[in-house]
C-alpha cells in the first residue's frame, strides 16, 4: 500500500443534547461531517471539550452492553465516595471527571470510501457521566485525500 499526502482538512461539529447520565449515539453525526469533507481516505478525529462526558466506540446492537457498562462503572466510581474532596457541582461531579479521564474524550476512526471505517456492531457514542441533562459539543476534524 502507497501511502498518499494529506490534501484536505475539514472541520466541523456539532451539539448533543444529554438526558442526564447514560450514552448519546452519535455515529450519524460523525459519519455527515465525513460526508460533508469530501475525504475518501484519511482519519476522523472526534473530539468533546468537556471533563465529564467521554467519547467511546461500542457494541451498537444490542443496549444492554450500555447498561452493564454504567453499572460497572457505577460500583467502580460511585457518586458521593467519601474518597473525593472534589465536589463543587455536588456528589456527582468527581466521579464525572474520573469516568471522563478513565474512557476518554477523543477517538480516531479510519476513514475508507468517504465513510467511517467501522465495524459491524460498532457505534460511536457520547457518554454523560452527570446525572443531571447537559448540552454537550463535539468536533470532527477529517483529514486525508
Amino acid at each position: 500500500m502507497r501511502a498518499q499526502p494529506v490534501q484536505h482538512v475539514a472541520q466541523g461539529g456539532f451539539a448533543v443534547h444529554t438526558r442526564g447520565r447514560g450514552f448519546s449515539e452519535i455515529t450519524a453525526q460523525v459519519d455527515d461531517a465525513v460526508a460533508a469533507s469530501r475525504v475518501q481516505a484519511g482519519l476522523a478525529h472526534v473530539f468533546t471539550a468537556h471533563t465529564s462526558c467521554s467519547l467511546l466506540i461500542g457494541e451498537n446492537a444490542d443496549p444492554t452492553v450500555r447498561d452493564d457498562l454504567e453499572r460497572w462503572f457505577a460500583r467502580a466510581v460511585p457518586d458521593g465516595d467519601p474518597i473525593f474532596r472534589h465536589d463543587a457541582e455536588g456528589p456527582d461531579d468527581m466521579p464525572a471527571h474520573v469516568r471522563s479521564i478513565l474512557t476518554g474524550v477523543s477517538l480516531t476512526v479510519p476513514v475508507h470510501g468517504g465513510k467511517l471505517l467501522l465495524g459491524t456492531w460498532q457505534g460511536i457514542y457520547l457518554w454523560e457521566h452527570r446525572r443531571d441533562p447537559h448540552q454537550r459539543k463535539v468536533t470532527v476534524t477529517v483529514l486525508g485525500h
